[in-house]
């Protein structure tokens, strides 16, 4: 299921219906097999940000240099380590070789026939049948058909051929380069909200890292492990009849997949228990462990289909964050930016409101609440004033306004009654209206909002005035005279 699907066009309608399988490491395998340096440059990359790996494990990790193991520096001594040694020497086609795919073919049959019988109580402890084990041994050397639900193995027989096949192998599945990496998986911790590191193991980082060692695995390796991992995962879900828990298959397996060949329990000390809790935690979790990490199938895509492709998880957080982090200040930009718009209108709508109200103001006639207008006006300079935007006429000159009885006056007796003041100010003064005048103005209101009936009655008052006034005048003049 995780070999890279083949896409084939199918112009069958009876097969259209059919479901469309999708791998969603499909660029994953594909940047793997075409491209394995840059694979694998992206992969250790990934694992040296969650373990801390110095520069001689790193190096033997990447395959630049030969893993140094516990127990190498010591001689080989121990009955344990001769007979290890003495196993491997014996090699078949299939058991003491080197990780094959015809090997892992033979095998499969075993697993296969496990994942049917996985009730039998003592599974993978209980050993089985010398005798039965050595004739499976052997037909499974010389490539031989196997009926195992013959009736002629049993269970136990074969579980223990299984381990036997992965205890003979020239290194632990897991290989000798992945050691170190594996002890350090072991002791990924929580911290607490100080920064400092607790006891409790940091499930989602484990979980990543091994992910990701498994991704630069040998192909071959990598499918057994993927086999043996979810038949001992099946195993474990059937405690119950088979009394075989997780941790008791990890006690059974850890020393075939992940101890190092030719070391004794003496050699790893406080390791063991370290091996064994990490082998209970790949069995535990074995479901998720063979998927690459979401970054890996995405850095992996944009190596194919994107511009340029991203070298670690950071890199690809950085760009999941502008692509997210991004759009706030892009948001704030396009706010402020409407806030900034809305603000010019409101303003520009103020000023041709001004513009229009001053337009009203100086077509007003000429009267004392006009000019407190424009003393409003001028009291603040921010505002528009007539000078800034709209084109005004200088007001006429006038002279100054008199009473009706004075213009008669200087009329009939030539002298002007009332002189000119010395100090006059240079401006003219606006025309200027009686006290008559003001009393009906004030009752009137201005002459821009009378009405036609109160303006004639307005002249008329007027012309009353005049003449009475004129009358009053020649009466002095003809007694003076």
């Amino acid at each position: 299921s995780d070999a890279i699907c083949n896409f084939v066009i199918c112009n069958d309608s009876s097969l259209r219906s059919q479901p469309i399988i999708f791998n969603p490491d499909f660029f994953v395998e594909k940047l793997r097999h075409e491209k394995p340096e840059v694979f694998t440059e992206l992969v250790v990359s990934n694992i040296t940000r969650l373990i801390d790996l110095p520069g001689a494990e790193l190096a033997q990790l990447m395959g630049e240099e030969d893993p140094k193991l516990p127990g190498a520096n010591t001689t080989a001594s121990g009955f344990f380590r001769s007979l290890m040694s003495l196993k491997r020497k014996e090699k078949g086609v299939v058991f003491g070789s080197p990780l094959t795919e015809e090997g892992i073919a033979q095998v499969s049959q075993l697993i296969e026939y496990l994942h049917k019988n996985l009730r039998a109580e003592g599974l993978f402890r209980v050993p089985g049948n010398s005798i039965r084990q050595q004739i499976l041994k052997d037909a499974l050397n010389s490539g031989t058909d196997i009926d195992l639900d013959s009736g002629e193995f049993h269970s136990n027989d074969v579980a223990t051929l299984l381990k036997m096949f992965l205890g003979e192998l020239p290194e632990p599945l897991l290989t000798h380069k992945h050691f170190h990496a594996h002890l350090k998986i072991a002791d990924l911790t929580l911290f607490d909200e100080k920064g400092n590191k607790t006891s409790t193991p940091d499930k989602e980082r484990q979980i990543e890292a091994l992910q990701l060692l498994f991704l630069i695995l040998p192909a071959p390796n990598r499918s057994l492990l993927k086999l043996l991992l979810d038949l001992l995962y099946q195993t474990a879900k059937r405690q119950d009849k088979n009394k075989m828990s997780a941790h008791n298959l990890a006690l059974m397996f850890a020393p075939h997949i992940l101890w190092p060949r030719n070391v004794t329990a003496n050699d790893l000390q406080e390791n063991i228990t370290k091996l064994n809790n990490g082998v209970t935690f790949m069995i535990k979790h074995s479901q998720k462990l063979f998927k690459a990490p979401v970054y890996i199938r995405e850095c992996a895509r944009l190596h194919y289909l994107g511009s340029r492709a991203h070298t670690s998880k950071d890199d690809l957080d950085l760009l999941t964050s502008t692509s997210s982090k991004e759009l706030q200040p892009l948001k704030s930009q396009k706010r402020s930016r409407l806030d900034t718009c809305h603000q010019e209108e409101t303003q520009q709508r103020t000023e041709e409101a001004l513009k229009e109200l001053f337009r009203h103001v100086h077509n007003m006639p000429d009267s004392a609440k006009k000019k407190k207008l424009i003393r409003q006006f001028n009291k603040h300079p921010t505002a528009l004033t007539p000078g800034s935007d709209v084109p005004t006429s200088p007001a006429p000159r006038r002279t100054r306004s008199r009473s009706f009885s004075g213009l008669i006056k200087r009329k009939v007796l030539g002298t002007p009654v009332i002189l000119e003041r010395k100090s006059r100010d240079a401006t003219p003064e606006p025309e200027r209206v009686s006290k008559e005048n003001v009393h009906l103005l004030q009752k009137c209101g201005s002459p821009a909002h009378m009405s036609q009936a109160k303006l004639k009655s307005l002249e008329g008052q007027k012309e009353e005035s005049c003449r009475r006034m004129r009358a009053r005048l020649l009466s002095k003049d003809s007694s003076s005279l």
